[in-house]
């Protein structure tokens, strides 16, 4: 009963960060989930007993991210960016450990010359999650950020190899280069082809399953679920790396996706979604575990009366700055000759000291590094304490937080001093952001259409498809309108006060009844609710539930009358009037933005005063189904827009202006119905 409620406590902790993530945007999640795991691991809750066991965390976590990576990774960039990726993915740890790892043992006497390798060895891994979660925010360049996600396919195995073998060395006290060498070549070879195997079988097995008519897509995501474990456990069971197999499977199985949707192209909405909910607990998982794990790694050193605990500080912070500066310096020796960033042409210009400094910065350490520090044993060979372990972990803990810190502070004044778009480009990001996030709302709207529904997606598509012709129509405009859509909400938020008012005088005066007022001022504050700033949102829904629970709110729940929705219809129309002829009391000083609002209010009251062919042709339609239909389009765009802010094709404040715009569509669907 402990495990599954400190289960749930970890997830729940996942979805706190990212809420306290849009409140403190400049928080980088990785950075708020240790923190959360940290207090909880602090205070009085018994998580502090949650002990990371290594091999299991590497199985449940690491395998399935890798996977998930290798087959999202884009295969033209890995080959594009082969000889690069091998540079940092293999040949910077090794430089790592040889030239680290004697410091390390210089600095620290105490911790043995294998040792000090194995300490070097596990900090080489970077940690591609992290650096990925600051992609929107920071905006990194995308050939930089397709180098750091093939660095961090493959240095998870090199690091962990190298690691084993000091690791090993130090326990037996024997070590054979040589051997080690071969011993490399053959885990690392051996996982990659063991990968590619047990990922083609299971291939075979899935359309031998299709080919005797098994097409339930449940089972087939079954096997998905399964697939980065047998890759894993199947490759450790044979002596190589369970790492280098789950991304090797999962680049043969994205081989296998786009082969197949080239056959027969039909989307898999059950795999898609429950990878994502799986990728979004396992990525929250790993730092909020990470973070439950580093108050107790920290206690023990500092406790110790054996540690000065600022000289050990000062150890960490002086090895995270070799760490920096190796990076730096191999990245700057290979780019001279335009190999670092895979464009092997000596007459392009070489890469700038920011790129070079953010590449280095984005070597972010992470969960690997403290599962792989954990997995030192406690006994020799000979059977004495295993040397300074506490310390080898609590240095490994302590550079992990230094590098996220350095990331998120540094990183993202790098990217913006570096960072070359000039106003009118980001208004043509802001501009495309827009018209991909309508046409996702177009493709799902095409995947919902049936022959049943064929009027009703008809009437939806009309609507996006004017959306789309005036965003494209205005893009010059879009800084300007950027701006007035800001000012255009605030001053619809007072329009919708002003309607209130005429609610009130109206059922003060008996024109309405009391229930139709009340449905009235739920359609006002449903719009209100929409079109509110989370700073107003709060209090929207406060009032909202203060009226609920107190019986002044809306009371009526039951659907609709076609007699309903015709005084609807005159009451809306009426408090259009009401607005316009009080247009004076709007937005003191925004003449323009004021217009635009009237504007709307006149279209909107002219169209519900038309007896005509609009509302006859909508009285054919199935409102019920058209509304349906708008908001899976509505949350299209909401998923497009923060897919877009993860791949780092916008930023933070151009996603909020996304969401933003939607807020007005949507308030045009609530006020359609």
């Amino acid at each position: 009963m402990e495990l599954f409620i400190a289960i749930l406590v970890l997830l729940a902790l996942i979805g706190v960060s990212n809420v306290i993530n849009r409140t403190i945007p400049f928080a980088p999640v990785p950075l708020i989930q240790i923190a959360l795991g940290m207090a909880v691991a602090i205070i009085p809750t018994g998580m502090h007993a949650l002990h990371l066991e290594p091999e299991l965390f590497f199985l449940l976590f690491i395998a399935p991210l890798l996977y998930n990576d290798g087959k999202h990774t884009p295969r033209s960039e890995l080959w594009r960016l082969r000889a690069p990726i091998l540079l940092l993915a293999v040949g910077l740890v090794f430089a790592t450990v040889f030239v680290v790892g004697p410091i390390i043992h210089k600095l620290i006497p105490s911790i043995p010359l294998p040792v000090a390798y194995g300490l070097a060895a596990i900090l080489s891994p970077t940690d591609a999650v992290a650096v990925g979660s600051l992609a929107g925010r920071i905006r990194l360049p995308k050939s930089l950020m397709h180098l750091l996600e093939g660095e961090a396919l493959m240095n998870d195995a090199s690091g962990l190899v190298a690691f084993k073998f000091a690791i090993a060395a130090a326990v037996t006290g024997t070590f054979s280069l040589a051997h080690a060498g071969i011993s490399f070549l053959i885990i690392a070879i051996g996982g990659l082809a063991v990968g590619v195997v047990v990922a083609a079988v299971i291939t075979v097995i899935r359309l031998w399953l299709r080919r005797l008519g098994l097409e339930d897509e449940t089972m087939h995501m079954l096997l998905h679920l399964l697939t980065p474990f047998a890759l894993y456990l199947t490759a450790e069971e044979l002596g190589v790396s369970g790492i280098l197999a789950a991304v090797a499977g999962g680049v043969m199985h994205a081989v296998e996706r786009d082969r197949m949707y080239q056959l027969q192209p039909r989307p898999n909405d059950v795999a898609n979604n429950t990878w994502s909910v799986i990728l979004y607990l396992l990525n929250g998982l790993v730092f909020v575990i990470l973070g439950v794990q580093i108050p107790d790694v920290i206690h023990t050193v500092w406790s110790n009366p054996a540690f000065n605990n600022a000289q050990v500080f000062g150890y960490a912070a002086i090895i995270f700055a070799l760490l920096l500066a190796l990076r730096f310096v191999w990245t700057y020796v290979f780019s001279k000759g335009g190999k670092m960033f895979g464009s092997g042409d000596r007459s392009e210009p070489k890469p700038s000291l920011a790129t070079l400094a953010m590449t280095s910065l984005s070597g972010v350490r992470g969960a690997v590094t403290l599962a792989g520090a954990f997995s030192i044993p406690l006994f020799l060979e000979s059977g004495d304490p295993f040397p300074e372990r506490s310390l080898v972990i609590f240095l490994a803990a302590v550079v992990i937080l230094l590098s996220l810190l350095a990331a998120s502070i540094v990183l993202p004044l790098i990217a913006k001093s570096e960072e070359k778009e000039d106003g009118a480009q980001l208004v043509e990001m802001e501009r495309a952001g827009q018209i991909k996030m309508m046409r996702a709302a177009i493709h799902a709207i095409h995947q919902a259409a049936t022959t049943d529904n064929e009027a009703e997606t008809g009437a939806v598509l009309a609507d996006y498809d004017r959306w789309i012709r005036f965003s494209e129509a205005n893009g010059r405009q879009w800084r300007g309108t950027r701006r007035q859509r800001k000012e255009s909400i605030g001053i619809r938020l007072e329009a919708i006060g002003l309607e209130r008012e005429w609610a009130r005088r109206a059922l003060a005066d008996g024109r309405i009844s009391e229930e139709r007022a009340a449905m009235f001022m739920q359609s006002l504050d449903q719009l209100e609710m929409v079109l509110s700033r989370r700073s107003r949102l709060g209090l929207v829904l406060a009032k909202a539930l203060i009226g609920g629970l107190t019986g002044k709110g809306p009371q009526r729940s039951m659907p609709w009358s076609q007699d309903d929705y015709e005084a609807m219809r005159k009451m809306k129309s009426q408090s259009c009037s009401a607005v316009i002829a009080n247009g004076e009391k709007l937005g003191k000083g925004k003449d323009g933005e004021v217009s635009e609002v009237i504007e709307h209010y006149v279209q909107v009251r002219d169209k519900l005063r038309e007896p005509t062919l609009y509302r006859r042709s909508e009285q054919k339609l199935n409102q019920e189904v058209k509304r349906d239909l708008h908001w899976l389009a509505i949350q299209a765009e909401r998923d497009e827009v923060q897919a877009l802010y993860e791949r780092g094709d916008i930023t933070r404040e151009i996603a909020n202006e996304l969401r933003r715009s939607l807020r007005g569509r949507e308030a045009s669907v609530l006020e359609q119905e």
